[in-house]
This record gives C-alpha cells, sequence and structure tokens, in this order.
C-alpha cells in the first residue's frame, strides 16, 4: 500500500426527511445561492422542501444547469453572486449542479492577472484557487460522488476538462433516497453506472497489497450489480431499501476512501469525455462503452487484478486465469446491458470515421499518457476506441 493523507471533512445527513437538516447547516446571517438544474425539483416535491428549510435565510436562486454542465451557463451566475453579496452556495441536483457549483465558487474569486484571463483557466491552464465560496448539497441524482469529494468537471466549446480542489469540498451534503423515486428509468441506470466504473478506476489496476480498499472496492462493486439490476425490475423499483443501497453506494465510489494508497487508472473516464464532448453522448454510457475495451486492451497490465475481480467480484473459480478473465469481462458487458445502456459505439451511431477526432482531441487535452502506468498512448487509445465499435 502507498504512503497517504485522508481527509473528508463532508458532513452526510443521510435518511428519508432529511433536507430540513440544511436549516442549520448553513449560516442563519447567510446570503445563499440556491442552484438548481431543469427544474424538476419542483414537481417532485424537493424544491418546497428546500425553500422551506430555507425560510428564515436570504436566498436567491439560479437554475438552468445543464447535464454537463456547460461554462456558458454557470458564468451567469456570477454577476448575481456580486450584486446581493452570496457567501454560500447551495447544490440542488445531481452530479452536474455539484459540479458546476464547485466551479462557480472558485470562479467568484477569479482575479484576471492578463488580458484574455477567463475563469475558464481554472479547468483549462489549472490556474490557482486561493479561496472559494463555501458549499452544501442536496443530492437528487446518485451517481457521481460529486456531493463530497474535490472534483469537479465542466464543458465549454467540445471541451470537457476537470480540476479538483480541496477548497470545493461541499461543507455538508443530504442524501435522500425517497428524492430518488421520481427518477426516470435511463437516470437511475446511468448512475449505477457511473458509481460502479468510479470504483473499477481505482480498483482495477495493479496489486499494492491493499486489503481494505479492496475488500471496500469489491463490496461496492457487489452492492451495484445486485441492488442496479434489482432498481429496474418493476417489483423493485420504488423499494427505498435499495435506492439507499444504490445512493451511499454511489457517494463511498467517489469519497477518497477506495482511492487512498492505490494506484488509480482513469482511462475509460478521460475517453469517455470526449465522447460526451463530441456526441453529447450520456457520461455513464461512454463509461459502458470505452471500459469493456480497457479491460482487453490493457489485459496484461491488469491481470492479477483481473483474476482477482473475477475471483472475488464474480465468483469465477475455475478454468485458467486467461478463461477468468474473459469470462469477467463478459459478465460486465451483460451487466452493463442488463442496466439498459451501450456497450459499442454502433449503439451510439458513432463509427470509425470518428475515431481520428476523439483522438485528436485527446491530443489537444494532453491526455497522451493515461492509466495506472501511463502507457496508455493515444495508439493505445485508438486501438481502445477502434475495439469499442
Amino acid at each position: 500500500m502507498f504512503n497517504f493523507s485522508f481527509e473528508n471533512t463532508t458532513k452526510i445527513h443521510f435518511g428519508e426527511g432529511k433536507i430540513a437538516a440544511l436549516s442549520k447547516e448553513i449560516p442563519a446571517n447567510a446570503n445563499v445561492l440556491f442552484v438548481y438544474g431543469g427544474g424538476s425539483i419542483k414537481t417532485n416535491g424537493v424544491y418546497d422542501q428546500v425553500v422551506d428549510a430555507l425560510k428564515d435565510h436570504t436566498f436567491f436562486e439560479f437554475s438552468g444547469i445543464e447535464p454537463n454542465p456547460k461554462y456558458d451557463t454557470l458564468v451567469k451566475a456570477l454577476p448575481i453572486i456580486k450584486e446581493n453579496n452570496i457567501d454560500y452556495i447551495l447544490a440542488v441536483g445531481g452530479g452536474s449542479v455539484v459540479d458546476g457549483v464547485k466551479f462557480i465558487a472558485a470562479a467568484a474569486f477569479f482575479e484576471a492577472k492578463n488580458e484574455g484571463d477567463e475563469p475558464w483557466d481554472i479547468l483549462a491552464k489549472q490556474a490557482p484557487i486561493n479561496k472559494a465560496l463555501p458549499i452544501g448539497a442536496v443530492l437528487t441524482l446518485p451517481a457521481t460522488g460529486s456531493e463530497s469529494n474535490i472534483g469537479s468537471v465542466v464543458t465549454k466549446d467540445g471541451n470537457k476538462l476537470a480540476f479538483m480542489h480541496p477548497l470545493v469540498r461541499p461543507k455538508f451534503a443530504v442524501l435522500d433516497p425517497k428524492v430518488t423515486l421520481s427518477l426516470s428509468e435511463r437516470q437511475v441506470s446511468n448512475g449505477v453506472v457511473d458509481a460502479f466504473v468510479h470504483t473499477i478506476e481505482q480498483y482495477l489496476t495493479y496489486p499494492v497489497n491493499a486489503k481494505v480498499q479492496d475488500r471496500f472496492a469489491e463490496g461496492l462493486l457487489h452492492t451495484l450489480i445486485e441492488e442496479g439490476e434489482k432498481v429496474l425490475q418493476p417489483e423493485h423499483n420504488k423499494d427505498l431499501e435499495v435506492r439507499a443501497n444504490i445512493m451511499w453506494a454511489a457517494t463511498m465510489a467517489l469519497n477518497g476512501l477506495i482511492g487512498t494508497g492505490v494506484p488509480q487508472d482513469w482511462t475509460t473516464h478521460m475517453l469517455g469525455h470526449e465522447l460526451t464532448a463530441e456526441f453529447n453522448i450520456d457520461h455513464a454510457r461512454t463509461l459502458s462503452i470505452v471500459l469493456p475495451a480497457v479491460m482487453k486492451v490493457c489485459k496484461a497490465d491488469k491481470h492479477a487484478k483481473l483474476v482477482q475481480y473475477a475471483e472475488r467480484v464474480w465468483n469465477i473459480t475455475t478454468g485458467t486465469d486467461e478463461q477468468k478473465i474473459e469470462q469477467a469481462i463478459a459478465k460486465t458487458e451483460a451487466f452493463f446491458v442488463a442496466m439498459k445502456v451501450p456497450t459499442r459505439l454502433s449503439e451510439v451511431d458513432v463509427d470509425a470515421s470518428k475515431i481520428d477526432t476523439l483522438v485528436k482531441r485527446l491530443e489537444q487535452h494532453g491526455m497522451t499518457q493515461l492509466g495506472e502506468h501511463q502507457k496508455v498512448t493515444l495508439d493505445v487509445s485508438r486501438e481502445i476506441y477502434q475495439l469499442a465499435l
């Protein structure tokens, strides 16, 4: 196991009716910017619960944050912050809203030092962040884990980029499984797959004798497989216990715990981001398309962990190592099919003619040495895209 320092300071309020807790988490004298997405929270009761919890606070609203939040949308919040002396932001929604709020919180203090500087430099140039507004989150779609981590992904002009900073970690997050009952099947499915691949990216690398992290990761994978397939069945669709396990698994998958002290990959995400930016494919669906191809192309480097994955997650205990690996990859693809997400680029109308564009985008974004060993060059990425056709 690698040496590490670990901290996660986000307070979690988990369970039905917990939205009321935000009234005490946000300082009474704060000017709050209440940020949300397309308005679904106004039809599922979440909006009313939040407004009731904020009834003794001064708050302003900013809506319209889209899936894969766009820079041009997010910067529209900055004048509102300045004009109303906002000193706290509340994100209400899924990972895209939380990611967007993280950017807004940092951009509120961005200072241009040269002509042409803009808040996008936080992502494009990794401009330093010295201060950010405090953030709280009410999660409505379990998937990204953004409600208790330091990462954010934002899109601008076909470029989907990320930044990470401890100052944008939410101070608290409310996770009420009941609010997820109004999600569409596609949203639920995407969330399970996103959390599954988050776990894989921190687990399926090479052994470093990190037994605790491995067992935690395997437990999350088991949970997501069991509850993921169950939640799409009519008889379990409204089961709050199923929803609760999925919600907590998604948070635990990317709150820093299972990735502490171990090598990480993230090739699948980086290749997936280009698919989303270029073709507007759901983030989770890019992951379900790319991951099986990554497993196949990078099989040699991931050999030992692929065998462990086969044995511990899929209970494949007979046959040669190679046979176990092949079966594990096949079962992973079958799980994605059961979750009703695509596993091939052809299923989302992307053909071989588009691969050059995707590889060029990777090069433009500096994604030329990916993976746990930095062996995923542009040529290897091209091979992964081709195998995913």
